[in-house]
């Protein structure tokens, strides 16, 4: 049979050759600057669309500049030529008009090129998307039934074919239920104009490869592909690559030409408007390539693509000859996201069985309460189980509204569950709505010949309509087939009508060759089961392609449930021995056949081939005798931990991170060791300490041990804290409130002037969760604030935080001052701008003596614990503090010496000579980027700094690393799902070009209007530090010198990933989810990092630099490591205003998630030390 067609040269083109389309129509319309007259009036300004009918030689321009290039097709102006969005403009009642109106313009001006220049011209009929999101539950979005959406774009579809296009593109595509909308609608309108043309459907995925309700291109090929389309692809949204991966998995895969048509890049929103960065030359490399490389068997633009895009990509691609396609797909079903293979590796296909009111009380009860929350519970516990599908049933004999409550249902799990859908019901109707509402891939449970061909007829139009599989019941009008010759004789007829008569695929049929229960012992049924094993093996022989499934649970209907498990079990391996693909099961109950025992194998076997006569009372009696003593495979960790004595169960619990459980293991050594008098605060306190001391603090000890020894990331040591903080909160439940409970009393601080406490925290956690009372003051907390808490609440220690070298000043400050006071408080100090050698020179105080409580530098939270548990023990304590003084003495002592090597050398100058090429900007002053799309931000994420440094993995190697690299990219793609999707990170960005020249090490900035004017200004002058050795380097010789004549320009940027970021962290901390704040935090400041990357790239690309030109150089790292030019950078970029940012009294940016640069174009620019590490120039100020 298959698809017929009155015009088919697109077709054939596609056979001959790599076909080009044109690019975009609405941003070259836009270009021409038409005002409100052109489109019809005030009214109608805006409706591109429209413009066919009130100024069509602006559409015309578009068409010809394309045609002029080389373009085999142009697309009509109808992108939104629907009646739902034309509404927008009153233009509701005009669709056809406008429609056929574009494709007779387009149709003459192809016919015009095809005979002017003899390349054969097509036309494309653009049906663009409506704004409705059908596949959602939203009163708004969805608020439109199937059938609806179906003549919205059968009426679009119709006018355009009445105009002359010779083929209908399906573009921008959102959803994929809408796009079966259009195609359907597109038939129809072929079927009511006589003429059949090729369709080509394409789709838009996001950076992170999917639509936008969360459907992957697999699922969209398994989806589409079967519909009666001639081509499938992707189209807008990305830039061509961010379409890389899905293109090579169409081009691999798909039976059909496949299509790429992207953007010139994502565009940045630059002042407002949106710029599409992406030049002719790599879209036209990226594109080429693949053609070449992928099978690419049709290309063009979208938006942003000029006809200089297009012109290139004819150049590099025109005379290519296609490969041959593959020609044939595999076997697969769809949920709303992703698709699954039919045939799992290892067999079978798993089909859950409790989402259904025949089988299931729960469920029916659940189902005539309209409780449709409910179900995805039970859903999603299923598909945690093993299933791979999930079968649907709501039929009910209290209620004849089937179709309604099947719809309310699919739109519950349609884009919740990733499993897709099985629909099983007798009643087309009800099938049909199912298909209608569900966006995937769906299999029908079932058709059958008991009442002859008519209904399994419709069922089978249906299914070829829709792109759904059927399960086909080996029934006819005899009945059930019982024995394999029938099943097969039943199955090969069905096969006939299915493929001969309605075009179906082998693989789109699904036999159930039936079981029957061996529970009665009804003679009748004694080889029913060896039949059932027997009919899946032949029907599989003897009709190539097509799949069988069965119910297995049905052979043991009416058995014990430890029986039935046992039976089905085995039933099911035999089955699958033979062939069986897929299963309708509870996976949760199935054990693998290796797992049973070998006398209930043979047991089973027994009745399953009826070897014995008594096989079935043997079964019985076995399960009556040992059924209740059988373990379920859930159970068996928690049946390991029952093994345990509590106290090594609640060591387990926090050493492996598992929180389930904790508050039963504690109440039970605390019912034990009081005698059952649990209630009795003043009993039960001693037992509470107990465990707190020689059970909770040791297991976290161990946790600290196996950090320190690399075994444990920082991570894990996060979430076992989380479980020992909840057996802690649970343990006051038995504390006494009173003195000498707590180890001691830390008061902790991030420094004045510094916004970071990452570390703070880390070290607030490990503490408080070890015996120690903590007193978090937060960040930015003064000197004073921290001193006075400390003597109010008698502090044992002071613990400071410092990230950055000029806050790290703060705390020598605090230490001359507690010595000033005579004050006896140990301070222990860390974060990433010191280290052990800057802890021991600060011990010296101004007055020339050592602070006798001593300052200790901590390098982790575990090394200040030890420090802690040192400083509270009468005999450590003096140890510790000798040692710290020895340490310093000797310390001091090397740095005197260095004093006394003699003076440094004259500072000289670089050899650096001017550029020879100076760049010349778009604009002068500065520009506001509002939004960066944050999946392409995330595509300049520094991964390996995000998993070796900021989520703590840099200690780990091999086969670990291995096996952590895998779970932290599954954390990353989730992490950033759920920040696309909750905004939480939100990149935006300053910046611009000032003319520029240097004067010595000084870099002068000038007023562009007055370099313009001939009568240069200054308007801001940075100072950069030089390298007192070596290259004598200093970032002001990358620019043109003052006595050179020659005007520079210098680029500066600030981006930041906004408060939210913050906010959320914040959040998390608070409510004690550590690792998952610590892994929040680490993102966010490397977004912020990508956000700059992302950000430089552009303004290298506006400067027109070359690959490795135009040096980004960050505030606070080598080449220029103070702070305090950040106010001058808030002076030239608006960002207080824009973005909302501020500085600390540091010059630190807030929100922390933030980096400023000065972008240097200089083509031998490198990046640099000023001859001095953030540790030495913090110890050289201390010297």
């Amino acid at each position: 049979m298959g698809r017929k067609y009155t015009n088919r040269r697109y077709l054939d083109a596609l056979k001959e050759r790599v076909v080009i389309f044109d690019g975009a129509n609405g941003t070259n319309i836009q270009a021409q600057n038409l005002d409100a007259s052109a489109y019809g009036g005030e009214k109608y300004n805006g409706c591109i669309d429209y413009l066919v009918i009130t100024y069509p030689q602006a559409v015309e321009k578009v068409h010809r500049s394309f045609l002029d290039v080389g373009a085999d097709v142009i697309t009509t102006d109808t992108f939104r030529s629907n009646r739902i969005t034309l509404a927008e403009y009153g233009l509701q009642d005009r669709v056809e008009e406008i429609n056929r109106e574009a494709a007779r313009l387009a149709r003459r001006l192809a016919d015009e090129y095809t005979e002017k220049t003899g390349q054969e011209r097509f036309v494309a009929g653009s049906i663009g998307p409506s704004g409705k999101l059908p596949s959602m539950d939203d009163p708004e979005l969805s608020n439109i039934a199937f059938n609806e959406l179906v003549d919205v774009f059968r009426e679009q579809a119709k006018g355009l074919i009445e105009g002359g296009v010779d083929l209908l593109l399906i573009e921008t595509s959102q959803d994929i239920l809408e796009v079966k909308a259009v195609i359907i609608g597109i038939h129809t309108a072929f079927d009511e104009t006589g003429i059949y043309l090729p369709i080509q459907a394409q789709v838009s995925l996001d950076t992170t490869g999917r639509m936008l309700l969360g459907t992957d291109i697999t699922a969209v090929q398994t989806i589409l592909e079967g519909m009666g389309i001639d081509a499938i692809g992707l189209n807008c949204s990305t830039g061509p690559d961010y379409m890389r991966e899905p293109i090579r998995l169409l081009g691999e895969q798909s039976t059909l030409p496949v299509s790429c048509i992207p953007n010139a890049g994502l565009p940045l929103n630059v002042d407002g408007q949106a710029v599409y960065p992406l030049e002719p030359e790599p879209f036209a490399e990226t594109l080429s390539e693949y053609v070449k490389k992928f099978n690419v068997n049709i290309v063009g633009g979208c938006c942003g693509t000029r006809p200089e895009h297009i012109k290139l990509l004819v150049e590099q691609v025109r005379g290519h000859t296609p490969a041959p396609r593959p020609t044939s797909s595999p076997a697969r079903l769809a949920s709303a996201t992703q698709a699954l293979s039919m045939q799992q590796e290892p067999a079978p296909f798993l089909i859950g069985e409790r989402l259904n009111t025949q089988g299931s009380k729960k469920f029916k009860n659940i189902i005539l309460s309209e409780d449709f929350e409910s179900i995805l519970s039970i859903a999603n516990q299923q598909v945690d189980s093993g299933a791979h599908g999930l079968d649907l049933c709501v039929a009910l004999t209290e209620r004849a509204d089937e179709a309604f409550l099947m719809r309310r249902a699919i739109k519950t799990l349609a884009p919740s569950v990733r499993a897709p859908l099985v629909f099983d019901t007798t009643e087309p109707d009800v099938m049909e709505a199912s298909l209608q509402t569900a966006p995937g891939r769906c299999l029908l449970n079932s058709v059958n010949l008991e009442a002859g061909q008519a209904k399994a007829e419709k069922i089978f139009a249906m299914a070829k309509k829709y792109n759904a599989a059927v399960i086909a019941l080996t029934i006819d009008e005899q009945g059930m087939a019982k024995t394999a010759d029938r099943k097969v004789e039943v199955a090969k007829r069905i096969y006939d009508i299915a493929v001969n008569q309605f075009d179906l695929r082998p693989q789109d049929l699904v036999f159930d060759a039936l079981t029957f229960t061996l529970a009665t012992g009804d003679e009748e049924f004694n080889l029913s089961a060896i039949e059932t094993i027997n009919g899946i093996r032949r029907i599989k022989e003897e009709l190539p392609g097509v799949l069988t499934s069965l119910g297995v649970s049905n052979v043991s209907f009416g058995l014990s449930p430890a029986a039935r498990a046992v039976l089905n079990s085995v039933m099911l391996y035999h089955c699958v021995q033979n062939g069986l693909d897929m299963a309708i099961v509870n996976p949760a109950h199935i054990t693998p056949y290796s797992e049973i025992s070998e006398e209930e194998r043979q047991l089973a076997e027994d009745l399953i081939f009826y070897r014995r006569p008594d096989a079935l009372q043997r079964l019985i009696e076995h399960f009556e005798k040992n059924g209740a003593t059988r373990t379920s495979k859930e159970n068996a960790q928690q049946a390991a931990l029952a093994s345990m004595t509590p106290e090594e169960r609640l060591h387990f619990r926090i050493l492996y991170r598992n929180r389930d459980g904790v508050e039963s293991d504690i109440d039970e050594i605390i019912h034990r060791d009081v005698n059952g008098d649990s209630s009795n605060r003043a009993a039960s306190h001693p037992a509470a300490v107990k465990i707190l001391n020689d059970v909770l603090l040791p297991a976290m000890k161990e946790v600290g041990d196996k950090f320190g020894a690399g075994e444990l990331i920082l991570p894990f040591v996060l979430q076992s804290a989380e479980v020992m903080k909840k057996s802690v909160s649970h343990l006051e439940n038995y504390l006494e409130k009173k003195e000498g409970v707590s180890k001691g009393t830390l008061v902790l601080a991030t420094v004045y002037g510094d916004v970071h406490d990452i570390g703070k925290n880390l070290v607030k956690t490990i503490l408080s969760n070890n015996g120690y009372q903590v007193i978090d003051l937060g960040k930015q907390v003064p000197a004073e604030t921290i001193i006075s808490k400390a003597v109010e609440v008698k502090a044992d220690a002071i613990g400071l935080s410092a990230l950055l070298v000029s806050t790290s000043k703060q705390m020598p400050l605090i230490v001359n001052e507690l010595h000033r006071r005579g004050l006896n408080i140990p301070v222990m100090i860390g974060g990433a701008a010191i280290n052990r050698r800057f802890g021991r020179r600060i011990l010296l105080t101004e007055q020339g003596e050592f602070y006798q409580p001593g300052v200790y530098y901590c390098k982790d939270a575990f090394e200040g614990l030890a420090t802690m548990d040192m400083l509270m023990s009468p005999d450590e304590r003096p140890r510790l503090q000798e040692r710290i003084r020895q340490e310093s003495e000797m310390e001091l002592g090397r740095a005197g010496s260095k004093k006394d090597e003699g003076e440094p050398e004259r500072v000289q100058r670089s050899t650096v000579k001017p550029a020879s090429c100076i760049p010349t900007p778009p604009a002068w002053g500065p520009r506001v980027v509002n939004h960066m799309p944050l999946e392409i931000v995330f595509k300049h994420l520094p991964v390996n700094e995000l998993f070796r440094l900021s989520w703590g993995a840099k200690n780990t190697h091999g086969e670990a690393w291995t096996k952590l690299e895998a779970e932290y990219r599954e954390r990353l793609e989730r992490m950033s799902r759920e920040a696309i999707q909750e905004g939480w990170l939100k990149p935006r960005g300053i910046y611009g070009y000032w003319p520029c020249q240097s004067d010595g090490d000084d870099l002068i900035l000038y007023v562009p209007e007055s370099v313009e004017a001939g009568k240069p200004e200054e308007r801001i002058r940075f100072t950069f530090p030089r390298q007192p050795s070596g290259d004598y380097l200093c970032l002001a010789d990358y620019f043109a010198p003052v006595d050179s004549g020659i005007m520079d320009v210098v680029a500066l940027q600030i981006v930041t990933v906004g408060q939210e970021a913050t906010e959320r962290f914040e959040r998390l901390q608070s409510a004690g989810n550590y690792s998952e704040a610590y892994f929040t935090h680490g993102l966010g400041v490397q977004t912020a990092e990508a956000t700059a990357d992302y950000l430089h790239n552009h303004i290298r690309r506006e400067l027109g630099l070359e690959p490795e030109q135009g040096k980004r150089y960050s505030w606070g790292y080598p080449a220029i490591p103070e702070l305090n030019d950040h106010q001058k950078i808030f002076e030239l970029l608006p960002a207080e205003r824009e973005l909302g940012m501020t500085l600390t009294s540091a010059f630190q940016l807030v929100p922390e998630q933030s980096t400023a640069a000065i972008v240097i174009h200089h083509p031998e620019a490198k990046y640099y030390t000023v001859g001095e590490t953030r540790i030495d120039q913090l110890m050289r100020s201390q010297g």
